[in-house]
């Protein structure tokens, strides 16, 4: 049996889109990078402890758990989630008219073994006026999101190009994701 150790609606949300049957673990992992740790382990590390999390509060043997995460990356600074609107605002205006990364890292843990992918993507994003990034923050999407802003949603006219995995810039990397549950019999393919 497969589980998704998270809480977020997008992820759910792409993998029933590819017809994964799963159930959902509850996890609460700290997510606080570490002194001397780069972006991208950072981002591994917290996708693997959710999945390890998930795994050990089941009693099931033959369990499968994903764990994933995902952050904007911006001069090596990783950009969570905002704590309110004036952070999102800041964050909008730092990310405009640059390019940032989006690493979405997926751990699949069983007692088996652990396997992991990462898929790394640069999203351009164009210089914002206050109105436009106002705006934004007025629909209530960017709280919650990392770097405070969806894809998926009202902040798709946000991103002037993407470079990547586009479900991995909402949550989850798809092709990835799809690979390591093919590998072990998950899914069909």
């Amino acid at each position: 049996m497969l589980y998704l150790a998270s809480q977020s609606p997008r992820r759910r949300q792409l993998l029933e889109q590819i017809g994964v049957s799963f159930r959902l673990v509850d996890v609460d992992v700290p997510e606080h990078r570490a002194m001397a740790e780069s972006p991208r382990e950072y981002v591994s590390r917290v996708a693997r402890e959710k999945a390890l999390a998930g795994l050990a509060s089941l009693g099931d043997a033959r369990a499968f758990v994903l764990g994933a995460d995902t952050e904007v990356v911006l001069d090596d600074e990783v950009f969570g989630k905002p704590v309110d609107a004036a952070d999102a605002a800041a964050m909008l205006r730092r990310l405009a008219g640059r390019v940032h990364e989006v690493i979405s890292t997926v751990w699949l843990v069983s007692h088996a073994g652990e396997w992991s992918d990462t898929s790394l993507s640069r999203v351009r994003m164009p210089e914002m006026g206050e109105a436009v990034v106002a705006a934004y923050i007025a629909t209530g999407e960017p709280f919650g999101k990392a770097g405070a802003y969806a894809i998926q949603g009202h902040g798709a006219m946000l991103v002037e190009h993407l470079d990547g995995s586009h479900s991995g810039v909402m949550g989850l990397p798809v092709f990835e994701t799809a690979r390591l549950l093919r590998a072990h019999a998950l899914i069909g393919g």
